[in-house]
């Protein structure tokens, strides 16, 4: 298995630099089940972060980006159940990607709530302004 760094991941999604593109596009194609990529869940905030504030990816294109990465069989995620749980919220909610999962992480690590300033994640359920 090998990690994954956000910026491959940004640059097989976005295109913006044709020679690094490439190397991602390459290298993704490279991976299957028998040895897969690794993303954390860093890697998975930080690429929704950076398509959003830096590229202005849309909030349905981030969904099919999540949904695509999820569905990868050459990909392991570390924690997919957060990931899948915090997608779903992000979906149907204002709270921004980020605080979904940090929210569900730590709700299947067995926190009661999650506490915050940004009262659109406070919002969330198991989320509680403070």
């Amino acid at each position: 298995m090998t990690g994954i760094d956000t910026n491959i991941l940004v640059r097989f999604f976005t295109q913006d630099d044709p020679d690094q593109g490439y190397r991602a596009d390459r290298f993704l194609q490279l991976l299957g089940p028998e040895s897969p990529g690794f993303l954390s869940l860093v890697s998975i905030a930080e690429l929704v972060w950076v398509l959003r504030s830096r590229y202005g990816v849309s909030k349905a294109q981030l969904i099919q980006y999540l949904e695509m990465l999820l569905r990868s069989s050459e990909l392991v995620l570390e924690s997919p159940d957060a990931v899948r749980q915090a997608l779903l919220r992000f979906s149907f909610g204002k709270a921004d990607f980020a605080d979904c999962l940090i929210e569900r992480s730590g709700s299947l690590a067995g926190c009661t709530e999650t506490v915050t300033f940004d009262e659109d994640a406070s919002k969330l359920s198991g989320m509680r302004l403070l």
